[in-house]
């Protein structure tokens, strides 16, 4: 839930699911990273949802309790202390809502490998780049996307992002 908060305050690109459930996991609890992801946007819109409402944290229990009868008492509680503490401090400015479409770079790794042989081909001995990135998509869950490179292509992939890094310094 503070997770949440912290993104949408933007003040963390995303809640890496991955992450928080291997430390739920590590806590004894049982749960994959898909159900957590489903939480996490669930919790993200009821939090955004109360926030742009302006509702108190009575009111927000209250709509909890009308709409939802399956959730754990503990749940609630949660819900209710974070709300309490942390609500109010939640911006709802359409600048925000609006820029929250499209996702957020969060990190950049790469790694370079030669591959030297395979069961078809005795000596390879061929350069590739990989790189991965880390992404926030607009609801908060931050994923990885590797991809691999040739010599070439991660030439014109250099090429690239100094033409956007010479645009950048004309702005």
């Amino acid at each position: 839930c503070e997770q949440i908060i912290q993104h949408l305050n933007c003040k963390i690109p995303g809640v890496n699911t991955t992450e928080l459930c291997q430390r739920i996991q590590t806590s004894g609890i049982e749960i994959n990273t898909g159900d957590l992801a489903k939480i996490v946007n669930i919790v993200s819109f009821l939090f955004s949802t109360a926030a742009r409402n302006k509702l108190s944290t009575e009111e927000l229990v209250a709509t909890l309790g009308s709409a939802v009868s399956v959730l754990p008492k503990h749940a609630v509680h949660v819900i209710r202390h974070v709300w309490n503490e942390q609500g109010k401090s939640i911006s709802v400015s359409e600048d925000a809502r609006n820029t929250a479409t499209v996702g957020q770079f969060v990190d950049i790794k790469w790694k370079l490998g030669v591959a030297m042989s395979s069961d078809t081909c005795r000596s390879l001995k061929y350069p590739y780049v990989t790189v991965t990135l880390k992404v926030a998509d607009p609801s908060g869950q931050i994923t990885d996307k590797s991809f691999e490179m040739t010599i070439p292509q991660f030439k014109n992939f250099f090429r690239q992002f100094k033409e956007m890094a010479a645009v950048l310094e004309t702005v």
